[in-house]
């Protein structure tokens, strides 16, 4: 089968993926970089965890409204130009964040690189499918994937580094170099490589109630937006309890924290590398079942284990599932979308995740402190196993996908 080629293959016979693989790969490794300098440089002006989370929210917030209001911009635009231009934004506010003067200063510039964001991440996946052969699609997703964890792992750690060795302003200005080259890489793509033709209007409201509406007429998408809604609010409520179970129920300390976060990095990163080759010989709506079972059999293991050893193993299981069930959503949306509409399934299917990841955050923060971080670990491990049942089941029915014509969305909308 054409698909069991080596995933790093696909580098040396596609050179505009190649492109846009070193321009997320890149952008990515500065973003988490300064995502730790701008987390120490707002600490050390106000000394609150408040601001922080203001932060936080400032950086995630505008993604979920550009998904709501207005993702269908991303097909109705050149998608090369908006990446290209949110690259440029983030530069921008990179570079002037060390002349900022407040905190406040900080959490408005962080919104501004959450709405260029907000833009990017859909156009490159909804561009995707039209650079790469659809053989190659599973890998090209496990590569992209893999390579968001990588950076995640090591541009936290540098950024750690950088930030004590000579200043959060260097984290800042190194960010804003990366997305220049990020920029650059992108320039050299052809337009007609990322999306077959900008997608005519019916005004703007509809355009955003066909996205919407695609979601749930469209087997494959119905499939992550229930599944997947499901799983990432029991991973939220995860990352919530783990605090705890390796402060307190442990006693492990800042060494066991870090053990159990670096280990499921490790696991996300090997289920986004070997998802394409699973896919090839499992069949996706088998792997997709799996990998979201694989979740809750690590969060269940983490929360019935002995010590953080136990746990830690239990959280690489959990992070592998993870990252194959990431690349099981992106394929399912690829494939259960035409390319006019694919941009704003992704914004619309991001937007809901950052809500049920930010509802998931706001019950464990709650909840963990009255059961404790082993019952609330129980309780998401069971939401992540019915992620699975229900996942497998959705998928199955989309094993077969056909995309949602953009006709049957203009009848369906009359």
């Amino acid at each position: 089968m054409g698909s069991r080629r080596p995933s790093l293959g696909l580098l040396r016979r596609e050179p505009s993926f190649t492109r846009l693989f070193l321009a997320t790969i890149g952008s990515g490794a500065g973003t988490w970089l300064a995502l730790v300098a701008l987390e120490v440089d707002v600490y050390e002006r106000t000394g609150s965890s408040a601001w922080i989370a203001a932060l936080l929210i400032a950086d995630m917030l505008p993604a979920f409204l550009v998904g709501l209001l207005v993702g269908p911009y991303i097909d109705r635009f050149s998608r090369r130009s908006l990446m290209i231009n949110a690259d440029l934004v983030r530069f921008g506010a990179f570079a002037v964040l060390p002349f900022t003067t407040s905190a406040t200063q900080i959490v408005v510039l962080a919104a501004v690189v959450g709405v260029a964001t907000g833009f990017f991440r859909p156009a490159v996946y909804a561009g995707l499918p039209n650079l790469v052969s659809d053989s190659d699609l599973p890998q090209a997703n496990s590569l992209l994937q893999a390579a968001d964890n990588v950076t995640w792992a090591l541009g936290s750690v540098a950024g750690g580094a950088l930030a004590a060795a000579a200043g959060v302003h260097a984290a800042y200005w190194f960010n804003a170099a990366t997305f220049l080259v990020s920029a650059a890489l992108l320039m050299g793509i052809p337009q007609s490589l990322l999306q077959e033709a900008a997608a005519a209007s019916r005004g703007h409201w509809q355009d955003v109630k066909d996205g919407l509406s695609l979601a749930v007429r469209s087997r494959p998408i119905l499939t992550v937006l229930v599944a997947w809604n499901v799983a990432v609010f029991a991973v939220a409520a995860m990352n919530v309890a783990e605090p705890r179970l390796a402060l307190r129920t442990f006693s492990a300390g800042r060494f066991g924290l870090g053990l159990l976060m670096g280990c499921a990095g490790v696991g996300l990163t090997a289920g986004a590398l070997l998802a394409s080759a699973w896919i090839a010989r499992r069949g996706l709506p088998n792997v997709y079942g799996l990998s979201l079972l694989l979740i809750a059999l690590g969060i269940g293991g983490a929360a019935a284990s002995p010590n953080v050893w136990v746990a830690s193993a239990c959280a690489i299981v959990a992070g592998c599932g993870n990252g194959a069930a990431i690349v099981c959503n992106s394929l399912l949306v690829q494939r259960g979308a035409p390319d006019a509409l694919r941009g704003r399934a992704f914004a619309v299917l991001m937007s809901s995740n950052f809500a049920l990841v930010t509802a998931g955050m706001v019950i464990a923060g709650w909840l963990t402190d009255v059961i404790g971080a082993r019952w609330m670990l129980a309780a998401a491990g069971a939401f992540a196993g019915a992620a699975g049942i229900v996942g497998f089941g959705l998928a199955r029915r989309a094993s077969a996908p056909q995309a949602v014509s953009e006709g049957e969305l203009a009848l369906s909308g009359q």
